[in-house]
């Protein structure tokens, strides 16, 4: 069976890549797993795709697997597509979920709901033993809320609302959320991508 590792220390971000590769034949391994757990990973790449592929390369320079790495992150119409790559440390790098969401309500504050449009962007890097990498995207467009809604998910899903179901990633749970996020797009063409790439 094909191993590999997911390059994040992202408990979250772990469960959700796992859950949604479970049906392809694949052994997922996590970063503790392979003796990886705390590595910091300097992400100093200038757009997702970038800093998806520093962290998969790193971390099969390490072990010598197949490793696939997700960098992630909101941006929104209003605010110049911010807080885009800097989406985990937008209030500052020892920032929480909390404050994060709390800064971008505040700079949102006095706009219309009508120029409150926003997207989930994911980019998903393979980096494979023999150096090659390959890249994939996946999308989600939606809007800001006023203020969080649901207790599910993680980082900005209280605020994100996906239009057609009027509710936020947190109110729809990561089953449904898995469905339609933008990871679930990229992965979906990760799949796809690895397939092709391994003759599976």
């Amino acid at each position: 069976m094909l191993k590999a590792v997911i390059a994040t220390n992202n408990k979250h971000k772990l469960e959700e890549i796992g859950q949604m590769l479970v049906d392809y034949n694949m052994e997922v391994l996590s970063m503790g797993a392979v003796g990886l757990e705390g590595l910091e990973i300097i992400e100093d790449g200038n757009s997702f795709e970038e800093n998806a592929i520093i962290k998969a390369k790193t971390v099969m320079e390490k072990t010598g697997l197949l490793s696939i790495a997700d960098d992630s992150g909101l941006e929104v119409e209003a605010i110049d597509n911010r807080p885009g790559i800097y989406s985990a440390r937008f209030a500052g790098e020892e920032a929480d979920d909390e404050a994060n969401n709390q800064k971008l309500l505040s700079l949102l504050k006095d706009v219309p709901e009508e120029k409150r449009n926003a997207r989930f962007v994911c980019a998903i890097a393979a980096v494979f033993p023999d150096g090659e990498a390959l890249t994939v995207r996946g999308e989600c467009p939606g809007r800001i809320g006023y203020q969080p809604e649901g207790t599910t998910g993680f980082g900005y899903d209280p605020l994100f609302i996906v239009p057609q179901l009027d509710r936020t990633f947190a109110e729809l749970g990561s089953e449904a959320k898995n469905k339609i996020s933008h990871r679930a797009v990229a992965l979906e063409k990760l799949k796809i991508a690895l397939k092709d790439r391994l003759g599976v």
